[in-house]
C-alpha cells in the first residue's frame, strides 16, 4: 500500500523543513547535483510532484517557462507558495498522485524523492501519466535516498529499476553513490554536446 498522505501531514506538523532540505549538506549537494545533470539550460514547462517545502522548486523556477508543483500534504503546500511567490510563471498545488495528475504536456518532469512511497501499482499508474504527459522531446529525472526507508513500500533500487524497465532505454545522465540514485532519461537521447553541434 502506498503511503498515506497522513503521514506526510505529520511531517510538516510544527516543522516547515522536515528533512532539512535547508540545513543539510547531503542535501544541499543533491540539488546541485540534480540540476547539473539537466542537459538543457531551459525548459518550455517542469512538473515537479511532492515539492515539500519547494526548495527544489525554487531552483527549478529559474530554468523554465512553466513550472507546476504539488504535494500531497496542505502544510507543504502552503510552504511551498510561499517560497514561490517571486516567481509568477510557478503554480503550486495540493494533488494525490497518480489518481490527480495535472492536465497538459511537460519537457521535463522531476520525481525526486518520491517514488518509493508508491506502491508497484500505483508506481506503474503514476509512470503511465508521466510518459502520457512528455512532450516528444521530454526528459525524465529520479532522485531517491538508497538506505531502507521503514514504511515505504519500495526501495531506491526497485524504483529505479523500474523506471528503467518501462523507459526501455539507457539513462542519458546517471548518478549513483552510496547516498542516492540520480537518473535522467530523454526520449530524444541526445547529449549536450550534440545539441551545441560539437559532435
Amino acid at each position: 500500500m502506498s503511503v498515506a498522505t497522513p503521514y506526510f501531514d505529520q511531517l510538516f506538523a510544527g516543522n516547515d523543513d522536515p528533512w532539512a532540505f535547508r540545513q543539510r549538506w547531503y542535501e544541499q549537494r543533491k540539488r546541485a547535483l540534480t540540476l547539473a545533470v539537466l542537459t538543457r539550460p531551459r525548459y518550455t514547462s517542469i512538473f515537479e510532484p511532492g515539492c515539500a517545502n519547494g526548495e527544489l522548486s525554487a531552483e527549478l523556477a529559474s530554468r523554465c517557462e512553466r513550472l507546476v508543483c504539488c504535494d500531497t500534504a496542505s502544510a507543504a503546500v502552503r510552504l511551498a507558495q510561499a517560497r514561490m511567490v517571486d516567481f509568477p510563471h510557478a503554480q503550486v498545488e495540493q494533488r494525490r498522485l497518480p489518481e490527480q495528475w495535472p492536465t497538459g504536456q511537460f519537457e521535463l518532469i522531476v520525481l525526486s524523492e518520491l517514488c518509493y512511497y508508491l506502491d508497484v501499482e500505483d508506481l506503474h499508474r503514476l509512470m503511465d501519466r508521466a510518459l502520457a504527459a512528455l512532450t516528444d522531446d521530454g526528459q525524465l529525472l529520479a532522485c531517491h535516498w538508497r538506505p531502507y526507508i521503514d514504511g515505504c513500500p519500495q526501495t531506491a533500487e526497485q524504483v529505479h529499476a523500474l523506471l528503467q524497465q518501462r523507459w526501455g532505454m539507457p539513462p542519458l545522465v546517471q548518478h549513483h553513490d552510496n547516498d542516492f540514485l540520480l537518473d535522467l532519461w530523454s526520449r530524444d537521447g541526445t547529449s549536450v554536446a550534440c545539441h551545441e553541434g560539437l559532435r
